[in-house]
């Protein structure tokens, strides 16, 4: 089963792809929202994010969720990203708290794969922790 972590950061969409817990390096780690108040650049996010899904047959998402006010709130474009990647026909998505990855975190030896970038750890966790 391929499933896709996410992190949402600014007007990215960091991805890491695991086939039954293991990582898969993809060609495509991140998909960008360039201007989110053009209806032209939002449906190029979309059909560059169901794309990435069909070619890679994810079968389930992972986000990692974001405050909704205080100091570490997401913004408004990564709120509206998350609204478009559940939108997506393609499969189910679901959203994992930070104290759900911290707690995975904390309980396991984490060692990221060597191919992994560094801007992607979050969204590894992100897949790693759904998988218990």
């Amino acid at each position: 089963m391929n499933i896709c972590g996410i992190e949402l950061k600014a007007n990215n969409t960091i991805l890491v792809v695991l086939n039954n817990g293991e990582y898969i390096d993809k060609k495509i780690k991140k998909i960008i929202l360039e201007d989110d108040e053009k209806q032209e650049d939002i449906r190029k996010f979309c059909n560059e994010f169901l794309d990435f899904l069909e070619k890679n047959q994810i079968e389930r998402i992972f986000i990692k969720k974001r405050a909704k006010n205080g100091a570490f709130s997401g913004s408004a474009v990564t709120f509206k990203m998350e609204g478009l990647i559940q939108l997506n026909p393609l499969c189910e998505v679901e959203l994992i708290s930070s104290n759900t990855i911290s707690s995975f975190e904390k309980k396991n030896q984490i060692e990221f794969p060597k191919e992994l970038k560094k801007y992607q750890e979050q969204a590894y966790l992100t897949a790693k922790a759904s998988v218990i």
